[in-house]
């Protein structure tokens, strides 16, 4: 698996762009969010994204790795192919699409051209907590006069386990105790979780 391509771009469409890379040509399929952020005649690097099939080998370049890690959410979903996502991300950005997983705003992805009700239903439950949970592990918190409960919640995220869960038990825990340190609050946690 590729992880990015780093090269002179040499033709961009709205669609695609090729790169030149040491004097061989790569066909890379983008959105139209990073059709709008690369221009013509530049060193570009682009994350990839390979899709492999019977009849073709496809790149899928991308601007931003948040927005590679959506395009690759999406496909995970039964009935959203690789061009369906490319469509989603050229119609909103990578937080628009995220927001609207989370808020549950079925009518906003059904705005998109070729998602219907029934796959814009598909996608929030299918997503909703992987969504919660990437979205989650970029919030860490990082401040220095974190409070127990707060380093114990962004340590469980960073564990893999939702937010959801983790504010649930984590609140529950230390209502009980709130003298409690990092260590045991985690252990707790992670008895309940």
């Amino acid at each position: 698996m590729y992880e990015y391509i780093e090269g002179q771009l040499v033709e961009l469409t709205p669609t695609y762009a090729i790169l030149d890379c040491n004097g061989i040509g790569y066909f890379v399929n983008i959105s139209l969010n990073t059709y709008s952020e690369i221009s013509l005649n530049s060193k570009i690097k682009l994350f990839l994204h390979q899709a492999i099939r019977e009849d073709a080998h496809t790149l899928y370049g991308f601007k931003e790795k948040s927005e590679r890690e959506v395009f690759r959410h999406l496909i995970s979903v039964s009935g959203v192919g690789a061009n369906t996502a490319r469509m989603m991300l050229s119609s909103m950005n990578s937080n628009e699409i995220q927001q609207a997983i989370l808020s549950n705003d079925v009518t906003q992805l059904k705005s998109i051209k070729g998602i219907g009700a029934k796959t814009a239903q598909r996608i929030i439950l299918d997503l909703k907590d992987k969504i919660s949970k990437t979205s989650a592990n970029d919030e860490i918190f990082v401040v220095q006069n974190n409070t127990v409960k707060e380093e114990s919640f962004s340590a469980l995220i960073m564990l893999g386990f939702s937010k959801n869960s983790v504010e649930k038990v984590v609140n529950k825990i230390f209502l009980k105790d709130k003298n409690i340190s990092v260590e045991d609050l985690i252990k707790k946690a992670l008895k309940q979780l």
